[in-house]
């Protein structure tokens, strides 16, 4: 046994009791083992209960280790989602593809005067960019902090998650957003809508709570609205009831209008992270712009998972996946794809004119390992060793970081991203 100093105490005989087990040394060694894998065990598992997304893409997926790569390509603009009038949402997630695990995405387009109503994600933060129109949105914390904003194409918003908000055309022109949620599971449909909810609970329940007569609610939606239609929106909103408590950070950020993180032979990228938009803590986002032939280089991302919607132009994506797996695919305008943490990519523009492609990360940090700046990253004899080629010929790669080459190659000057 163990004494209080740790020491071990010897039993004798008539010290014993019926029933008492006596462990050996090597017994109580596998105890004290077993006892520190379980601790260790349960360690571990506080990311995954924080939250953190990370933890959660290590579990292994039985859907990756087969022999081949499964397709990591849907055609989103191409399905049918729910449609109300003119206005839709159409979504990707592990139900349309399964490799999706970590992120899913939804296509969003409302007709002027019509809302996304008040409703909230309880699995999902929400981040989303404008592609086209307006959009007036609003947004409540735990805390009772209320802010209105409004998006022009090319700004982006980040909810997160279960904070209660509504999404609004603004003007004539219909409007067009992509939404990135960062679980793959969220499905769009099953969100927590206010009419939804109102509409099922007692009428004598909503009395007590409001403080106004049943019959109030006699006129208010049975089932859930989900597209809200009505006139167009004010042109300057209105305070809310309460009056303006705003909360310390702002959830709209407006990417398009920031000079690009980097500028390349073969294009530009947009990056924002948490870093420049606080409060998105668990959603990168990018806009990359592609010229014919470019390549965004061979890289791979350590700490999470990345999603692709192709707003415009053709790409092709190739997927690395390690015992010689590899798979392309080929994205067209309104297409995404998916590449799970720490796989493999690229991204080149195999069409004639210009492709932008939106990518979302789930994650708050950028981290991104480009092949180009892992071989710069080691002396020549150690590649020889590892190519069985003659050290010279690793003078003629490039000695920086390409991330993005041209149709011509990558510039071996010097870096052109100004980092």
């Amino acid at each position: 046994m163990n004494g209080p100093s740790g020491r071990v105490v010897s039993v004798h005989h008539d010290q014993r009791h019926h029933g008492d087990i006596i462990m050996s040394n090597v017994q109580r060694r596998d105890v004290l083992i077993g006892s520190a894998l379980a601790a260790a065990a349960v360690a571990a598992a506080k990311p995954a209960l924080a939250g953190d997304p990370s933890f959660m893409n290590n579990v292994p997926d039985p859907l990756l280790a087969a022999d081949d790569l499964p397709t990591f390509k849907f055609a989103l603009e191409k399905s049918e989602g729910k449609v109300i009038g003119e206005s839709y949402g159409k979504e990707a997630t592990v139900k349309q593809l399964p490799i999706s695990k970590g992120i899913a995405g939804v296509s969003m387009r409302l007709e002027p005067g019509a809302m996304r109503e008040l409703h909230w994600h309880a699995t999902a933060a929400e981040w989303a960019f404008v592609i086209e129109g307006g959009v007036r949105t609003t947004v409540i914390d735990p805390q009772g902090r209320a802010e209105t904003n409004e998006f022009e194409p090319g700004d982006i918003w980040y909810f997160p998650r279960g904070h209660g908000h509504m999404l609004q055309c603004l003007g004539s022109q219909a409007c067009h957003f992509i939404l990135i949620f960062d679980n793959g599971y969220f499905s769009e449909f099953g969100t927590f809508s206010i009419t939804d909810w109102i509409g099922h609970a007692p009428k004598t329940l909503l009395a007590k709570n409001f403080g106004v007569p049943a019959a109030t609610f006699d006129s208010f939606p049975k089932t859930e609205v989900y597209f809200a239609r009505g006139a167009i929106a004010p042109a300057q909103p209105a305070a809310p009831l309460q009056g303006v408590n705003l909360p310390p950070q702002t959830h709209k950020y407006r990417l398009l209008a920031q000079e690009p993180h980097g500028v390349y032979k073969g294009g530009r990228e947009w990056r924002v992270d948490a870093s420049r938009f606080p409060i998105s803590t668990t959603v990168t986002g990018v806009i990359l712009d592609l010229d014919p032939g470019a390549l965004r280089e061979l890289h791979w991302h350590p700490n999470a998972d990345e999603w692709q919607y192709v707003i415009d132009g053709q790409v092709s994506v190739t997927l690395f996946g390690s015992h010689g797996r590899f798979r392309v695919e080929t994205l067209e305008k309104g297409d995404v794809g998916y590449i799970p943490q720490g796989y493999g990519h690229s991204i080149e523009n195999i069409g004639n004119t210009p492709a932008r492609i939106l990518i979302g990360f789930n994650a708050g940090t950028y981290e991104t390992i480009n092949l180009s700046q892992w071989i710069a990253g080691n002396p020549a004899d150690v590649l020889a060793v590892n190519f069985a080629q003659p050290p010279e010929l690793f003078e003629k790669f490039p000695k920086h970081d390409v991330f993005l080459a041209s149709a011509s190659g990558p510039d071996k000057s010097a870096r052109s991203d100004g980092r």
